[in-house]
Formats: structure tokens, sequence, C-alpha cells
């Protein structure tokens, strides 16, 4: 038995209207939610064409064009503009007759593409028990044929399997929606042994330490501290027949431990460094989750990977502007402030689910609504776009100078004599011990 895919309707629209494009094949990507029963389908986007294809004309019809960095690309892109619950589900092709015969094998090889390059991304590890099977789904452009099938990422040597494609009215109408906002102050040292100070490597790693503890932190819903296993939308009241959008939102708030559990052992560490990473700020995060009977740890989930992504998202984006602006071979910097794009969240017509995206303090809204239109294909207001925090910063802060080998050197040395202080100490105590030992017995002894 295959998996189902339940399709908001307004997609069949969409993929009926691409199909009646003069091209030989159109590629897109398919947005959604998986879950244990089924997978939810809520969006389709094209593949933004390249200037140089836009270009060509004539020539025979031919798979072997596609530009598959591109499309591994766009979907990185689209990713970032996702807020939590919802991921990049497969990807699509419609294609002239004369195409079919090759189209599925294209696209297994976009899907394990596209699979590495987000994985790559990621912050977190999939679980065990998540769902790992992508959607290919090939349309006829002549006969508007659907042919669906679905091959596991997990397994190289995947097969395709045949899944069910079903549209629905209203499919989103109703999801929960749970949002919180996280306090980050996050310190990153930057070692000495990094080349040409490796920003962008040194924060990957410090924001890879931080996304531990997220991950092991508590969550409260609605003030409440709930079992995972139960169901999110356990005791609240549930409106049949309504298809109208009517978010059910649920505020969270995030606890973090403050130190280690009294059983885990603490160890110091000596590193040389050249400066330190300091994030600093508020982000407010949002995950929706599906309405059909959601368990507490599917939506906790959703919020947990929204609040890590969100963060590596802006860190990713600031230092790419970085290597626009000042090149990637900056290797000498003094202390610098520079501010994380900011969160904005976008409506979709119809539906109870908020599209995000970041703004830079001098970008205009119509760049941003340029890039709605790029990479999700879809019209933006400028009033429909709320930035949704305050700013956040990053603040570089170089040592004064960089530790030459002398200075390594006192350093080594003065570790050595700190522990040398630290071993004489033990062994004063314990020559303490044994003292007091003997005297206690001669005591007793008389």
């Amino acid at each position: 038995m295959g998996r189902t895919y339940l399709v908001e309707e307004s997609i069949g629209q969409y993929l009926t209207e691409l199909s009646t494009k003069v091209k030989p094949y159109i590629t897109g990507l398919l947005i959604g939610q998986c879950s244990p029963q089924r997978d939810y389908v809520v969006r389709a986007v094209r593949t933004p064409p390249k200037e140089q294809q836009q270009e060509e004309s004539g020539g025979p019809p031919k798979l072997a064009s596609l530009d598959e960095e591109w499309i591994t690309t766009h979907a990185s892109q689209v990713s970032r503009m996702l807020p939590g619950g919802l991921l990049v589900l497969g990807v699509f092709m419609i294609a002239t007759p004369e195409l079919a015969k090759d189209g599925q094998n294209a696209l297994r090889k976009l899907i394990f593409s596209v699979e590495k390059s987000l994985s790559k991304r990621r912050l977190w590890k999939p679980t065990e028990e998540e769902v790992s099977d992508r959607a290919a789904l090939q349309i006829c452009s002549a006969t508007k044929k659907i042919v669906c099938r679905t091959y596991d990422v997990q397994d190289p040597k995947s097969s395709a399997k045949p899944a069910d494609w079903k549209y629905q009215s209203a499919l989103t109408a109703s999801w929960v929606a749970l949002g919180c906002t996280v306090n980050v102050n996050i310190h990153i040292p930057l070692l000495a042994t990094s080349p040409n100070h490796d920003l962008e490597k040194n924060t990957k790693n410090g924001l890879n330490r931080w996304s531990k503890q997220i991950e092991e932190s508590v969550f409260l819903i609605n003030g409440q501290v709930k079992d995972e296993d139960t169901e999110l939308l356990e005791g609240q009241k549930k409106f049949r027949g309504n298809t109208q959008p009517s978010t059910q939102f649920s505020d969270v708030k995030v606890l973090t431990q403050l130190g280690q559990a009294a059983s885990a052992r603490s160890t110091a560490t000596v590193q040389v460094c050249s400066g330190s990473i300091n994030l600093r700020g508020a982000v407010k995060c949002r995950a929706y989750i599906h309405s059909n009977k959601p368990k507490v740890k599917e939506a906790i989930q959703a919020l947990k990977r929204d609040i890590i992504n969100t963060l590596s998202d802006r860190c990713e984006i600031l230092f790419e502007d970085l290597i626009l602006n000042e090149g990637p071979q900056k290797k000498n910097f003094g202390r610098e402030y520079h501010v994380l794009p900011q969160r904005l969240f976008v409506p979709v017509a119809g539906s109870s689910v908020m599209l995000s995206d970041y703004k830079f303090g001098d970008e205009a809204a119509g760049e941003i609504q340029e890039r709605f239109v790029e990479m999700l294909d879809q019209p933006v207001q400028a009033e429909d776009m709320h930035i949704a925090e305050d700013i956040s910063t990053v603040d570089i802060c170089p040592v004064a100078d960089s530790p030459s080998d002398t200075q390594q050197a006192q350093l080594t040395k003065a570790t050595l004599l700190l522990k040398l202080q630290q071993n004489m100490g033990l062994v004063v105590a314990a020559a303490v011990a044994v003292l007091a030992s003997i005297f206690s017995f001669n005591y007793f002894s008389d």
C-alpha cells in the first residue's frame, strides 16, 4: 500500500495553468507536511527559469539539459521561507508525451539531489519514526494524466512505489499554529587555528552546540507541560464544516537548561582564540500542524526545528551578504557589528498557514515582493508583509593582536603552571589527610 497525498485544490488549477505553457518541460517543488498516516501538499512552486533558458528556442526537446544544480539551489532558497512543520516534500515535472519515458528517471535523480542539498544545511537529524518517502509527480502536458510515485530518500537503492494523489478543498483552513519568542545570547569563540578567520564555519559549530540545548529544552504549550503522546487538541472544540481560515493558535514558552545535569561530567578545555562572535536578540518562531489528531510531539518537533532553522538561516544569509559586499578572501578584521535580517510573515490566500522571509534594514518592500514571485511564484502586497521582531545583532570581537608564537608559548606555560598548581593542591590535600589520620590514631591510642 503506497502513501496518500492530500493536496490543496488550488494546486490542481496551478499545475493545469503551467501545463499550457509552451515548453518541452517544467519542473518544480512540492511543499507540505508529512504525518504517519498521510502527507499534505499545500503548495507547488515551479523552478524559476534561467535567463539563458528563456533565450533558448528550437532544437529537439530533451531532459539531458535539466539543470540539477539550479533546481537544488532553488529548493535551498525555498526551504528558508518555510515555517516549522513545512518542508520540500518532493518534485514535479510537466512534460510533453515524447519526454514521458525518461521523466521518472529524471525525477528520481532530482529527489535525491534535493534531499542531499537540504540535509547538508540542517543542524538537526531526522528521527527514526519520521517519514522519509518523497514524492515524484509527473504530468503529461497533452493528456493531463498524473502519475505519482515515492522514493525513500534514506535508501539510495530505493525503487519507485505508487502513491495516491487526492485533491481536497480548504486543506489547511483549520491547521494549528504554534508560536514562541526565543531570547538568544550565544558566545562563540574563534579559534586561532581556523584558517583566514573562518567566521562561517566557527558560527555553524557554535550553533550546533546551541541547537542541542534547544533539543533538550522544556516546552510549555499554553502554560502547560503536556505528555508527548497525547493529542495536541485534546479537550478543544473542533469546528466541522468550516472552510474559512480559522487559526487555532498555541502560545509556547521555551525553558532551556541553565547548566549541566548533576550527573553529567564536566571537563574544561584551554584553547587559543583570535576573537569571538556574539549573537544577541529575540527571534520569533512559528510552526504549523495539520488538524487530523496531531500529537504533542509532532508540534514540539516542528517548533524546535523552526527555532534552529531560523537562526541558522539568518547567519547563512548574513555571510552570503558579506561575501557579496566584501569578498570571500577577507582575512583581517576589526570589531564589527552586523544586524541579522529580520523575519517577516506573509499570509497565503485561503489558508491559515503563513510563509516567511528575511529582510535587511536597507531592503525595500519591492525587493521582497520580487523574491516571493521568483522563489514561490506568489505575488505579495506590501501591506501583507508583517515584520515580526526587533533587531538581532552579530558582534564580531577580535583580540587586540593575533597571538604571536611567544604569546602562545606563555599561554601554554601558564596553562601548565595552572595544572601543576591544581595537582600540587591535590598532593597537599592528600598529605594533610594522611597526617590527620596519623594524629587521630595516636590520639586514640593514648
